[in-house]
């Protein structure tokens, strides 16, 4: 993802890299300034951080960011709740805008906006999330987000958590993860997969799925351009590619 953006921000009209973070090289990045970590980039030649690393070094992004009043695109995952508000008390205040994205396809953001409309009108709903055999955290920030967004629709509907019959498992866990809303959670880890999501609805008669497939990285291009541009419709803290969407 790393090199994905270094070659989208170089391509683009509007944009300029003034410098890479990484303890490696990175292809196509000759002549730029390149550090090894956050704490050694001179803050005077940026304005934005694009943040595609682990947890724990997103966290020590998201503070040089607020402590030197910058804003950021983090796109990493494993960021919890609690995360994001320190994230907002160190912000606090100050002008940093930091836009948390859990997945830059549009598509997939797509997929969880009809996932809300379609909410109210299903008893149960359950989500599938896959992805490849690499990826270490499960189940996914997107899943997360939708499930979490599909929990807050079915809330303000008056709809309580779908109803589960099973009362017993042969094999625990086979239900799988019971997330927000008393929301399944299901995570898929297989070579040859990306990232693919599936929203899962039924009701008496009837079923809805909302699917969503990435073949490719580069499909998560076109959502970082969206975050670095609409950031200037953010404050604070948000997260959410769809915060920017319609900006």
């Amino acid at each position: 993802m790393g090199a994905e953006a270094v070659s989208t921000i170089l391509a683009a009209d509007d944009l300029e890299l003034a410098a890479v973070v990484d303890p490696s090289d990175v292809a196509g990045a000759s002549g730029v300034v390149h550090v090894g970590a956050i704490g050694e980039l001179d803050a005077d030649l940026v304005d934005v951080v694009v943040d595609f690393t682990i947890a724990d070094v997103a966290r020590e992004t998201i503070a040089w960011v607020a402590r030197n009043a910058k804003d950021a695109v983090v796109g990493t995952s494993g960021l919890t709740d609690e995360d994001l508000e320190a994230a907002r008390a160190a912000c606090s205040g100050g002008p940093s805008r930091i836009l948390v994205v859990p997945n830059f396809s549009i598509g997939a953001v797509l997929v969880q906006r009809f996932a809300v409309q379609a909410a109210p009108y299903f008893a149960s709903v359950e989500v599938i999330e896959l992805h490849h055999a690499a990826k270490k955290d499960a189940p996914s920030g997107t899943s997360i987000a939708t499930t979490e967004a599909l929990a807050d629709a079915r809330s303000r509907h008056g709809l309580g958590e779908p109803h589960d019959p099973t009362e017993s498992t042969t094999i625990p866990g086979a239900r799988g993860a019971t997330g927000p809303g008393g929301i399944h959670v299901h995570s898929v880890r297989l070579p040859g997969l990306l990232a693919h999501q599936e929203v899962i609805f039924g009701g008496p008669g009837e079923g809805l799925t909302l699917r969503h497939d990435t073949y490719d990285r580069s499909s998560f291009m076109e959502g970082l351009l969206l975050a670095l541009r609409g950031l200037s419709s953010i404050t604070g803290v948000v997260r959410g590619l769809e915060s920017v969407l319609d900006s």
